[in-house]
């Protein structure tokens, strides 16, 4: 929905499109009745094969890549960039695998959020997780504003949708088969909010429990537009700030921006935005 290439970082950790067993080259489908093109002409695949490990994630989401990195590969966000990181593959209680010889743990998960949140990397952030157990992925994530989604609780299996006879494997998962189905019907006007989407897909549709943690959410889930993440749109009002609700004293050289810089910022507080301070007292 209009979200530009420059802003998507795509890790593919296979050539699925080119492999010599896939009937239709350099095409990915989710589905083997109603077929969308997942891979499409304008698809740019920032990291593959033996890039897609775990420090390069890491890297990519904390901003710590080296200054001769291409542009391609580099996440540029701010404090107001709203963040979608989706990630599917097989996992099991607190981890997810990256290759077969790699691991993301689910600590390491919410180090890196954090980390992202001192460093000023997002806004809002939405994290969904198609694997194993999924849940557990999550679980650990304290940083404000953020949303986790797992298409399984932890001690379920995450189940695949549907075998394709042509290539002799499962196509997709069901979660993220449904997800894609509902996010099909959007467009840059709609109104769906996100607790839709959190309930898209119920335990008879994916087989699974779809877990969820909206608690660091400083917005109420209903208030949230699934278009904040699914959509080139800015619903963030530009110069806002998120600062611990009360009273904050603010000392010389102390403005609203370094407070919402500061490592005391915690899930320990309630949350709110508030504006930056009119020109007339700030100005000397």
């Amino acid at each position: 929905m209009g979200i530009p290439d420059s802003q998507i970082i795509l890790m593919i950790g296979d050539s699925y499109a080119c492999n010599p067993r896939n009937p239709r080259p350099g095409t990915v489908y989710q589905s083997a009745y109603n077929p969308i093109d997942l891979y499409g002409d304008d698809i740019e695949v920032d990291y593959r094969g033996y890039e897609v490990t775990v420090e390069n994630f890491i890297r990519v989401v904390t901003g710590r890549l080296p200054p001769s990195a291409p542009a391609s590969k580099k996440l540029n966000t701010d404090q107001y960039s709203n963040i979608l990181i989706y990630m599917t593959g097989h996992g099991g209680n607190g981890f997810l695998k990256f290759q077969d010889d790699n691991e993301l743990s689910s600590v390491e998960l919410a180090d890196v959020v954090n980390q992202m949140w001192l460093r000023r990397r997002y806004n809002e952030m939405l994290i969904i997780i198609d694997s194993c157990q999924a849940e557990s992925m999550g679980s650990q994530v304290y940083s404000p504003n953020v949303v986790t989604i797992g298409s399984s609780k932890v001690g379920e299996d995450s189940f695949a949708h549907h075998f394709d006879t042509t290539i002799g494997v499962f196509v997709a998962d069901r979660y993220s088969y449904y997800a894609l189905q509902f996010l099909e019907r959007l467009t840059h006007e709609s109104q769906h909010n996100l607790v839709e989407f959190l309930n898209l897909c119920t335990f008879n549709m994916c087989k699974s429990t779809v877990k969820f943690r909206t608690d660091l959410l400083v917005k109420k889930p209903h208030n949230v537009l699934v278009t904040d993440f699914f959509s080139n749109t800015h619903h963030v009002e530009s110069g806002s700030y998120l600062l611990p609700a009360g009273d904050v004293n603010l000392t010389d050289g102390v403005c609203a921006e370094q407070l919402g810089a500061s490592n005391n910022l915690t899930n320990d507080h309630t949350w709110v935005y508030v504006q930056p301070f009119p020109v007339e007292l700030t100005t000397s």
